[in-house]
């Protein structure tokens, strides 16, 4: 039985992508701050799921991640899912930090742990959802651009030293646009993926071993053109 942790399993894209994987006969383990819904989790898929309830930001993260790989006896694919964003308009250094926290911090700590584990094991696949708002800054939400911005480049970083490497390890950068889930803030939402949808996808590009993927895949074409916009354009809409 293949052996999948996923970093944030508790709600909207991690909770689909855990259901995915236990239907598809993986033993998957799930983290989250919410026992209650590991819990319900547990109960749907008791004999595909075992959790681990502990929060990314409390410094204890690496700890939490070897107790459940022990109670798997094992990992073959790690997705960090787990991640955090508010508009913040009036720059509020508590959601800056919040953001921080979890989605430079908390991902580094783990994803290296990961990574480096494959490495001895000699075979893995370490997963990362990002944003399409990795490609450039957001007036509303500079640290949430600037922390996914910081997964995708040490994504390509992971990525090419996988190239260097004589084992089986691959990494993907998952990057999603809008998926109506918590974290999907804003009125002028377009494209919104369901959960369901946004999960099926990314699990087929992990199955390819892509290293990068746009959730929904027409999201492509909106990073294409961020990318590529003159500064004197972008810097008037975002």
């Amino acid at each position: 039985m293949k052996k999948v942790i996923i970093i944030g399993a508790t709600s909207g894209i991690g909770r689909e992508l855990a259901g995915l994987y236990a239907r598809t006969g993986w033993l998957v383990g799930a983290t989250g701050r919410r026992q209650d819904l590991l819990y319900t989790l547990q109960l749907e898929y008791p004999n595909n799921v075992i959790t681990e309830c502990f929060d990314v930001t409390a410094n204890e993260s690496t700890n939490h991640l070897k107790s459940l790989i022990a109670k798997m006896d094992g990992m073959d694919l790690l997705i960090y899912n787990s991640g955090f964003g508010d508009v913040s308009e009036s720059l509020n250094w508590e959601l800056d930090k919040t953001t921080v926290d979890t989605n430079v911090n908390g991902f580094i700590e783990i994803v290296n742990y990961s990574f480096n584990y494959f490495v001895q094991q000699g075979h893995g696949h370490v997963v990362t959802t990002s944003s399409v708002a990795s490609l450039r800054g957001n007036s509303m939400a500079p640290a949430y651009s600037a922390s996914k911005a910081f997964q995708s480049v040490y994504f390509e970083g992971l990525y090419m030293k996988t190239k260097k490497m004589n084992a089986e390890i691959y990494v993907t950068d998952v990057q999603p646009g809008f998926v109506d889930t918590n974290m999907a803030k804003g009125n002028k939402r377009f494209w919104v993926a369901s959960p369901e949808k946004a999960a099926q996808q990314i699990f087929d590009a992990i199955e390819k071993k892509k290293w990068r993927v746009y959730i929904t895949q027409r999201w492509r074409m909106v990073a294409t053109a961020m990318k590529w916009m003159p500064d004197f354009i972008y810097h008037r809409i975002a």
